[in-house]
């Protein structure tokens, strides 16, 4: 059974950082594509990265480029997002999914697996 378990997330002043992880089982991650997505109250999920499992090459959507990293540990099965000068658009649920093409399901937000989300809230 495929299990994606995140967490890290929690409540940050504007400005502050967050680390969220990602722990996958019943897979083995070096085999799969992978990202995050974010859903806030009242809004559609969007794609915010994601991350290839041959060259690493890493897809950020506009709004977190130079604020956000993405990274993957294949040997701990665990994909991380690094969340830097946080701000209050930033808050929504996040969660990471396996089994994407990135970076065109950055757009179709289609995955074969995802987590159950875990919540970031940014106060102003």
């Amino acid at each position: 059974q495929v299990q994606l378990v995140e967490s890290g997330g929690g409540s940050e002043e504007s400005g502050g950082s967050l680390r969220l992880s990602c722990r996958v089982s019943g897979l083995f991650l070096h085999d799969y594509e992978m990202g995050w997505f974010r859903q806030a109250p009242g809004k559609e999920r969007e794609a915010v990265s994601c991350i290839t499992y041959s060259t690493l090459s890493t897809y950020y959507t506009d709004s977190v480029k130079g604020r956000f990293t993405i990274s993957r540990d294949n040997a701990e099965n665990t994909l991380y997002l690094q969340m830097n000068n946080l701000k209050p658009e930033d808050t929504a649920m996040y969660y990471c999914a396996a089994g994407l093409r990135c970076p065109d399901d950055m757009t179709t937000l289609q995955a074969n697996y995802w987590g159950q989300g875990t919540q970031v809230t940014v106060s102003s």
